[in-house]
């Protein structure tokens, strides 16, 4: 039943790539601050699921606490490798030209949407409810990654047909890596205790170093304001799935 539940999650996330083709009905100021809202609540979910929800997890179940804060250290400095050698930008704006290299985008993306399956996968394995929390966590942050992966695609002279087409092609990988996720966490002993530390650690790097730092160029102060209340909010939201989860 857990498989099941994983896997239709994974189709869920992936439908999110139709989400870029919502972006051009929007006049780009709108679209900016809806985006920072949406990157606010995004940080404060991707927090709040990984200190609230995987890292206890993890420290209940796996007996060596060390192990355990180690590989979350090491989810941190995996995401940042990924980022900076393979996924060369983290760019909300649809017209980012810093790293105009459409299929090398592609290709990180893949690699991104596969380690997010992993994560799917092996959360579900562990629990319903855990898998159900890193999948919304996985979600807040896919929607504004998809639109800024969508103008990027558009802006190196892809059609939005092709962009999307190919934006749905790597959201595929996710579901190759939910069932590997789903099947290690079964079949490996201790591999729960691997990825689930290091999913925490790159949530936590993906709220720090990307999503956090974007809130904090804004100058307007009313949708700064905006945003850090779409991070407590993303929070509480969190908080409150472990409350219910525990009553």
């Amino acid at each position: 039943m857990n498989f099941i539940w994983a896997i239709t999650s994974r189709f869920i996330v992936s439908l999110i790539f139709l989400i870029g083709i919502f972006s051009l009905l929007f006049k780009k100021k709108s679209l900016d601050s809806i985006l920072l809202i949406l990157i606010g609540f995004s940080a404060g979910g991707l927090a709040g699921g990984a200190f609230l929800h995987i890292l206890p997890e993890s420290l209940e179940h796996c007996p060596d606490v060390t192990a355990v804060l180690l590989y979350v250290i090491y989810g941190f400095i995996i995401f940042f490798f990924l980022e900076r050698y393979l996924y060369w930008r983290h760019c909300h704006d649809a017209n980012c030209n810093v790293h105009p290299f459409t299929y090398l985008n592609l290709i990180g993306g893949s690699i991104h949407n596969f380690s997010d399956g992993l994560i799917i996968g092996a959360t579900f394995f562990a629990g319903v409810n855990l898998g159900i929390v890193a999948t919304l966590a996985i979600i807040f942050h896919e929607i504004p990654r998809e639109i800024g992966d969508f103008g990027v695609l558009l802006y190196g002279g892809f059609s939005r047909s092709k962009a999307l087409f190919y934006n749905f092609i790597t959201a595929l990988t996710s579901v190759a890596g939910t069932l590997i996720g789903y099947i290690l966490a079964d079949k490996v002993k201790g591999f729960s205790c691997v990825i689930l530390p290091i999913a925490a650690g790159g949530f936590i790097y993906i709220a720090a170093c990307d999503l956090i730092p974007e809130i904090h160029k804004q100058t307007d102060m009313r949708k700064s304001n905006l945003s850090m209340v779409a991070f407590l909010a993303g929070i509480f939201l969190m908080y409150l799935a472990k409350s219910v989860h525990h009553h």
